[in-house]
């Protein structure tokens, strides 16, 4: 049998089938069309008690539920084309900007990207009965479902307004959410977090829905976002001044902690200085003495100073072991009271003792960024009016900053399959430029087409993905800017501290200005700024509709290359990559071996060679390199004997070496 790609997402259905079938064989069945689940007996499998029938239960019901969940499940043979014009650093940035669909880019990526996203972020259509929703009839006949949407453009559009009057109003938002989360949840780490941007509308509703999704027990908050100062009342006698900001985990059990740089107004608190300061920043006090512990006896002992013994109300918050450190480090404060005892409060620094700014838990209520502050951010790369409220980007560096179980999040990847114009790009470039660990994004953007008399259209801006891609590009340099910006100016200070001598060695000015220095240029060595432009379209491969009795001769040779004529090395690449589960960010090289072109994937991970007539001699040449993968076109082989040759060749030179075609 012949090693094909089959180039289509994964078969959910299929795929769930076999889970339970390994959980329950007992319930596996036969039926008209095969193989299937026996439901009532799986019921009673996941039942305590005797199941004799349906029951009321509670749960979320909407029409159309169905249909979300078929939805959901269905593959999808579309893939993601390369658009190396539109993209910065195309072969070494790994960053991703993808154009279309959501839905059908999520199917695509459920292979590559399964459990490797450590956060999502999203900013759906809120449901306000003004805005968009996507209308999956995918069951429908392509011609009515484009007359129904009333979109008849090169990108198959399903966006509708969602008016309140409508029937269907909740039901066609759910319908449109479930699936999309559904998918998502699959990509999520075991670690991994989604907040979900929402307000009154659909809040209740999404919170029932992600508790089906994500497990009720994978709640984590709704953190408030006090949004804006004051305004109009949105009701009567009230004046909304938040929205939400909905927080599941994938596994909670996974998660053992969670953790966020202080706040501005948390920082500030710190503004004592002592000896430390260059490395540890300033401090605050706070009394060592608690009463909001268990009773631990071990934590109730003397502190001596000046000869008299000083013991807590209670015990101390710290053993005696770093009691004793912290007073040899001049680290505690006895505050004399007026009747001859002390008071013992300790130096709580703002960095620790490697000059890394501490990190405390997350509030549930973010007092602003207020909205006008987003505008004023898109404002600064593009004209305001051409996008009216994106986010404000230090909302989202504060997301991204937040951590689980401490760890740093060098080259986690972050998806936003709403990105809208592109904020949460421009914060997670932010935070890179500020600690240098080089997140990565994944944004996923419908082309949808912009009013022609909009500012938007006026500007040169067809589609809202046009914009997105534009702020990049200038967040890009706005930041790359501002870094070279600090290293001149850090530079010339510590020029005039020196004045172009030597300093004395140990000086803390002088090497803490030095490791400013090293900090900023670090970050401006590491920060990746491209991204890579992928732009949903029908498979690379031929569409076959003729009956068998149909072929004839001329059918037969237009169908001789199986690869639709304007798909070019690059398309048939990014679907390989997508159907063998590698990342679309690896690092992509390119090499001519024997006169072919060849694409090597993260070094040997995969070879590509899409050119014809491969041969023995091609395939010794390959074989030294020894490739984990490699694939060819199914034409692309000299004749059919040399085809057979070249995969026993590869078996004896590379056994190690995984061949297919397509």
């Amino acid at each position: 049998m012949e090693d094909r790609l089959d180039l289509a997402s994964p078969d959910l259905v299929n795929e769930n089938f076999e889970k339970l079938a390994a959980l329950f064989p007992n319930c596996v069945t036969e039926s008209a069309k095969g193989k299937a689940i026996d439901f009532d007996l799986l019921k009673q499998e996941l039942n305590h008690t005797v199941v004799e029938g349906t029951k009321e239960r509670y749960r979320l019901k909407w029409p159309g539920k169905r249909e979300a969940i078929v939805t959901a499940n269905l593959p999808t043979n579309k893939t993601l084309r390369p658009v190396r014009e539109d993209s910065v650093n195309f072969d070494s940035t790994e960053n991703l900007y993808i154009e279309g669909d959501n839905l059908e880019v999520l199917k695509l990526l459920q292979e590559s990207y399964l459990g490797k996203i450590k956060m999502i972020y999203i900013d759906p259509p809120y449901n306000t009965g003004k805005d968009f929703v996507y209308k999956d009839n995918l069951n429908k006949d392509a011609a009515v479902e484009l007359f129904e949407s009333g979109q008849k453009d090169d990108y198959n559009q399903r966006l509708v307004v969602n008016p309140d009057s409508s029937g269907r109003y909740h039901s066609d938002w759910l319908s449109m959410m479930y699936p999309r989360l559904k998918l998502a949840r699959n990509l999520l780490k075991e670690n991994g977090l989604i907040f979900i941007s929402i307000d009154e509308n659909e809040s209740h509703n999404l919170k029932k829905l992600c508790d089906e999704i994500f497990g009720e027990s994978n709640f984590l908050t709704e953190i408030v976002w006090k949004n804006k100062t004051g305004g109009g009342a949105k009701s009567i006698g009230w004046i909304g001044l938040h929205e939400y900001i909905l927080c599941y985990a994938k596994n909670l059990s996974k998660v053992e902690d969670i953790s966020i740089p202080y706040s501005e107004k948390t920082a500030s608190m710190y503004n004592k200085k002592d000896e430390n300061y260059e490395l540890r920043g300033p401090y605050a006090t706070w009394p060592l003495d608690t009463t909001s512990m268990g009773d631990r006896p071990n934590l109730r002992f003397p502190i001596l100073k000046d000869g008299i013994e000083i013991w807590p109300e209670k015990q101390w918050l710290w053993s005696k072991e770093r009691v004793e450190i912290a007073q040899k480090n001049n680290q505690l404060l006895f505050n004399k009271q007026k009747d001859g005892s002390f008071k013992v409060r300790f130096k709580g620094y703002l960095k620790d003792e490697n000059g890394y700014m501490r990190r405390g838990t997350p509030l549930s209520i973010f007092d602003g960024p207020y909205t006008q502050e987003g505008s004023r951010d898109f404002q600064e790369l593009l004209p305001k009016s051409i996008f009216p409220f994106p986010k404000p980007v230090r909302l989202l560096t504060q997301l991204f900053s937040i951590r689980t179980n401490d760890e740093k999040p060098k080259g986690d990847i972050y998806l936003d399959f709403f990105a809208g114009s592109a904020t949460s790009a421009h914060a997670l470039m932010m935070n890179n430029a500020e600690d240098s660990e080089m997140r990565q994004f994944i944004l996923v953007q419908l082309p949808e087409k912009t009013e022609e008399n909009s500012d938007a259209y006026r500007s040169g801006y067809k589609t809202i993905s046009e914009i997105g891609k534009a702020r990049i590009r200038k967040a890009a340099k706005q930041i790359i800017d501002n870094l070279l910006s600090s290293v001149n100016e850090k530079k010339a200070e510590l020029e005039k501290l020196t004045q172009g001598k030597l300093p004395m060695e140990g000086d803390p000015k002088v090497e803490t200005l030095k490791a400013e220095i090293y900090k900023l240029q670090s970050a401006l060595n590491n920060l990746d700024t491209g991204f890579r432009v992928y732009r949903l379209d029908s498979s690379n491969m031929q569409d076959v509709y003729y009956k068998p009795q149909d072929y004839n001769q001329k059918a037969l040779d237009l169908f001789a290359d199986n690869v639709k004529p304007d798909r070019t090395a690059d398309d048939l690449l990014a679907q390989v990559m997508l159907d063998w589960g590698l990342p679309l960010s690896l690092k992509i090289e390119q090499a001519t071996i024997i006169g072919k072109q060849v694409f090597k994937v993260a070094e040997n991970s995969l070879y590509a060679c899409f050119d014809i007539g491969i041969d023995e001699e091609f395939a010794h040449a390959i074989a030294s390199d020894a490739p984990l993968r490699i694939v060819f076109r199914d034409n692309g082989f000299k004749d059919d004997t040399a085809k057979v040759n070249v995969k026993q060749l590869l078996k004896q030179l590379s056994p190690e070496t995984e061949m297919k075609v397509i």
